[in-house]
């Protein structure tokens, strides 16, 4: 049996983490001693691999917490595993695909950063001054004449 320390030290968590997954009910098989200390066999560390697993892929608490419950109904709960896997992972590409975005969009703004620096372009990113410009560039209109309500 591993204390709250040992059981960090094996899985690489903090023993906050470790604390917060028994709470949150991510480890079902975890143990209390005579003094209501957390004990952890070795389903218990399994388990925390479990979840520092699906943590480490961007896997919210609440869903972790229906992957294990599904986990307990056993093999038959395999297909709704696959399905949640599935969204994870779908959900895990949209938010790449914005990322995406913002790249491409900071990338522009570097851009015009350098070009501001290097004197070849007015100062057009200070919003106190586009009422003095009239200017646009392909995600802000800088005059009030040509900005859209």
């Amino acid at each position: 049996m591993h204390t709250v320390k040992e059981a960090a030290l094996i899985t690489g968590l903090t023993e906050h983490a470790v604390r917060f997954y028994t709470d949150k009910g991510l480890v079902p098989s975890v143990q209390r001693d005579k003094n209501n200390i957390r004990m952890f066999d070795e389903e218990s560390i399994n388990w925390l691999l479990g979840v520092k697993c699906l943590k480490q892929s961007g896997m919210p608490i609440e869903v972790i917490k229906t992957y294990i419950d599904l986990c307990l109904e056993g093999d038959s709960s395999i297909p709704q595993r696959y399905k949640l896997i599935m969204e994870h992972k779908e959900a895990a590409r949209i938010k790449l695909e914005e990322a995406q975005r913002h790249i491409a969009h900071l990338e522009q703004k570097t851009e015009l950063y350098q070009a501001i620096l290097e004197h070849r372009s007015p100062d057009t990113t200070n919003p106190g001054n586009w009422d003095n410009i009239q200017h646009m560039h392909g995600d802000v209109f800088y005059s009030p004449s040509v900005r859209k309500a």
